[in-house]
């Protein structure tokens, strides 16, 4: 690791990739002035593992969505894969998405390019009376740098309250978040289990358990419903953006987020595998119906449930697992890594989400931000493949010119 660099990209997921590619792009010379840095030193490990342990055979974004600054390179490189772009949208395959953006790697010569490093605290500092970035890593190491893009999902796993208050008597792996679970390895021959969600990744987890010889509840406050996008094609371009850029109140920005993608949602193709496991009698559905209690007892749990349908049968269930697919929670002010940046230079959060500048910088410093904690200034597609996009479009002209937008304050942004 170099003592200084002029860029530090902290995170190698499918974001800090767009953006490396973009910036290159752009500007060819940037070359030797960043670096990108992730606890697995290799790009997408994390994204590559995500897929593995849900076995997800496609992904929902259709083959124009990647890290590739051309938006035909992956349908360039899957025409001699035709089979594994999935309708109706040419939904790429995992196996053909994980191989593209290899290729992308190697085409950009990006592959030796990734710092393995955790880095614990980012401290502002005075170097020769300039601002720069002090990152200090488990190991010790230390790394100066003039300007850093925060590329991290940084959720957290939500947890019902209901299984916050459950005390740790339970085995371990009889009680997990969607984050924590592998299919891969699992043996649930004769086990019953209880997923409680209405999004993608419960029905990913319901198909995987089922397909390993388990019978499967599946539980949502809600009716489960479908969906082809997590949010609507609109966000993605000027018919939806141009009235949320429009929209002068950060509070309402995050409204319109909220309704947009309109909590969890399965895919029309997903919700038909279902509703067949549930005619062969491998699925329960517990629609409009939550948990109200959950006890371990002896080598099961007893769980108790509240709706306005009777469901009264499941409190005489054992359940031999729960899994709670029941997704993340984003809020900067729960950033270890923000916190000497929050005391220098103190922002409006709103509902965990940062109100950043045009180019999506913390204002006051040089500090940029990509994926869902950018969606005040991107919309409801921020922490998608496309939203990656979305936000080279503000970071990458900043990064090329330094001076671009600088000394805007907090009070007068606009996005």
């Amino acid at each position: 690791m170099p003592p200084s660099t002029d860029i530090a990209i902290i995170g190698a997921g499918p974001q800090a990739l767009t953006l490396v590619t973009h910036l290159l792009q752009k500007k060819a010379a940037m070359r030797n002035r960043f670096v990108v840095i992730d606890p697995a030193g290799a790009w997408l490990h994390q994204w590559h593992h995500q897929f593995g342990a849900l076995e997800i055979p496609h992904l929902r974004s259709p083959a124009v969505h990647h890290p590739d600054p051309h938006p035909s390179a992956l349908r360039t490189f899957a025409e001699g894969r035709p089979d594994e772009l999935f309708p109706p949208y040419a939904l790429p395959s995992t196996p053909l998405f994980r191989d593209f953006c290899q290729s992308v790697i190697e085409r950009w010569d990006l592959a030796d390019r990734v710092l393995a490093g955790t880095v614990q605290h980012l401290e502002l500092c005075q170097k020769m009376g300039r601002q720069r970035f002090r990152l200090s890593f488990a190991d010790g190491r230390q790394l100066l740098t003039r300007r850093v893009v925060l590329a991290i999902a940084g959720g957290t796993p939500q947890l019902p309250a209901w299984a916050r208050q459950i005390p740790q008597t339970y085995p371990s792996e009889r009680l997990r978040h969607s984050s924590q679970i592998d299919l891969r390895g699992l043996s649930l021959q004769g086990q019953r289990i209880l997923i409680v969600g209405s999004g993608l990744t419960s029905g990913h987890l319901a198909l995987g358990a089922t397909a390993r010889g388990a019978q499967v509840i599946m539980m949502a406050r809600r009716q489960f419903y479908a969906k082809l996008f997590d949010a609507e094609p609109g966000w993605l371009g000027p018919k939806y953006l141009k009235g949320f850029h429009a929209e002068p109140g950060w509070p309402q920005r995050w409204q319109m987020i909220q309704q947009a993608r309109n909590g969890g949602s399965v895919t029309p193709a997903m919700l038909l595998r279902l509703r067949r496991l549930e005619r062969q009698g491998q699925i329960t559905f517990y629609e409009q119906c939550e948990v109200q209690r959950a006890e371990w007892k002896g080598s099961a749990w007893r769980v108790q449930c509240s709706t306005g349908v009777d469901h009264s049968c499941l409190t005489d269930l054992p359940i031999d697992r729960i899994w709670l697919a029941t997704g993340s929670q984003l809020n900067v002010e729960h950033w270890p890594l923000l916190a000497d940046v929050r005391a220098h230079y103190p922002i409006d959060i709103v509902n965990g989400l940062p109100v950043l500048d045009e180019h999506l910088r913390w204002p006051g410093c040089n500090l940029f931000v990509m994926g869902g904690a950018a969606a005040l200034q991107l919309g409801p597609v921020a922490r998608n493949l496309f939203g990656g996009r979305l936000a080279c479009d503000r970071i990458v002209p900043a990064l090329v010119k330094p001076s671009l937008g600088r000394s805007r304050t907090a009070a007068t942004l606009t996005a």
